[in-house]
This record gives C-alpha cells, structure tokens and sequence, in this order.
C-alpha cells in the first residue's frame, strides 16, 4: 500500500483496523511496562504497570491516531497532567518507539499522578498550573510488545480497574 499526500489531500487514506479494538502490553527498555487499549480511533484507555507513575490509569484519553503507512501507527496526547506522549506502534514487529514528554513537577513528584486519573482531573489540572513545568524531562525509548490482541473497539470493561487489583500474572502474558 503506498500512501502519499499532496496539497488538495494532504491527509492520506487510514486504514485503523490493526489497531483499533487492539489491547497490548509492552515494555520499555527501560523496565517500564505499560498496556494500552485503542478503544476507537480516538480513544484510548491505559494503565501503567511498573515505572516512574507505575500504578496509575486512565480512560477515555482523546488522542491523535495516524496510520503512517501500512502496518505503523502513530498515537499522540496530551495529558491534563501536561504530559505530552508520542506512541509509533508497529504490532506486525511487536516494536513501539514511544516519547514521554513529563513536565518537571511529574519528574520531581510522580506519585501525585499514581491514581485512576479520571476521579481527580481537576487535581491534575491543580498540580500542573501550579509547576514547575520546566525543564521538561523527555523519555525516549523503545519497547517491546509482549501482548497485542484484538478484543473490540468500545468495551469499558478492557481498561476497568487499578493496575494493582488485577489478577497476579496479569500484564505477564504473552502472546
């Protein structure tokens, strides 16, 4: 599939069935390891299983989602936290490319955003008004996908609970 833009179609044809509907879990290089589900093509629900804010989770995270050719997605936000995360998924690799944009009171504190983050939207907004923002720590790593399957676009019930109540073994499976 070639994809290519010009000026009267600067957006070329997406094609998101590789993705949306799609649970995976991956970890960095870094040790962290996090799970993300694309609940539509705007959507994601996602919990963070271990790292710096291991322990946190959140749903109905508008993104950015972009096909940028066959088979490579990208997905893009932004936080209420002011964290800003760029995601370049390659599920065929079972490789993702991610960057954590963390303003510099999420580096000097992240437990403040180790929560369901949905309940406490109005505290996140508190904490990153409040600063400091800068320097901005960026976290650059690749990862790998150990779990990638498809289980529906739209289901509340993929992304439901805290990180730590799930079953023990949980976010180990592979696939």
């Amino acid at each position: 599939m070639m994809i290519s833009t010009s000026v009267a179609q600067p957006v070329p044809t997406q094609d998101l069935a590789g993705i949306v509907g799609h649970r995976f879990i991956y970890t960095y290089a870094n040790g962290w390891q996090y799970e993300m589900y694309v609940k539509n093509a705007t959507t994601i629900d996602y919990r963070i299983h271990t790292g710096m804010v291991g322990g946190r989770w959140v749903k109905d995270q508008q993104i950015d989602l972009v096909m940028l050719t066959a088979g490579v997605y990208k997905v893009s936000w932004n936080e209420p936290t002011g964290t800003s995360v760029v995601v370049n998924v390659v599920p065929g690799e079972r490789v993702l490319h991610g960057t954590i944009f963390f303003p510099h009171w999420v580096e000097e504190d992240g437990s403040k955003t180790v929560l369901f983050q949905n309940d406490h939207l109005d505290l996140m907004r508190q904490h990153r008004d409040a600063g400091p923002t800068y320097p901005i720590y960026v976290v650059p790593e690749f990862a790998h996908i150990t779990l990638f399957e498809f289980v529906g676009a739209d289901d509340e019930r993929v992304i439901d609970t805290a990180p730590a109540d799930l079953p023990a073994g949980f976010a180990d499976r592979s696939n």
